[in-house]
């Protein structure tokens, strides 16, 4: 029996289980070498506290897209800088069960959307 998948702690994408993790897999924490080494960084939190003050300020069924956070946390030259951080920070809020990301209007697993999303309050 393998056990449950987890969530990368930085960029909140699903970690499945390998056997190469079998006598450590209670510490993993991250899914790669590059999410080990940039954690959640101030910057990213910011972002997530952008999409729930954002969403807050919306409709119930509103949505708001990643690059509203990102330019509302950046400035005019560097908010194109914090788009896949701000897309980080939506997945890690939807593994907290505080948000969900859509595309075309249906909820899409945030660890394989490609593409453009939209974010949501759950």
């Amino acid at each position: 029996m393998t056990p449950e998948p987890k969530t990368c702690q930085s960029c909140g994408r699903t970690i499945e289980w390998r056997k190469k993790w079998e006598r450590d897999w209670d510490q993993v924490r991250y899914c790669s070498t590059a999410c080990r080494k940039r954690g959640v960084s101030d910057v990213d939190r910011r972002l997530e506290a952008a999409i729930t003050d954002l969403l807050a300020q919306r409709a119930r069924t509103s949505t708001i897209c990643p690059s509203d956070a990102a330019r509302l946390v950046g400035d005019e030259d560097s908010w194109r800088d914090l788009m896949e951080p701000a897309r980080r920070a939506a997945r890690r809020l939807v593994e907290r069960g505080e948000v969900e990301i859509t595309q075309a209007g249906h909820v899409v697993d945030p660890s394989t959307a490609k593409g453009p999303i939209r974010i949501r309050r759950r």
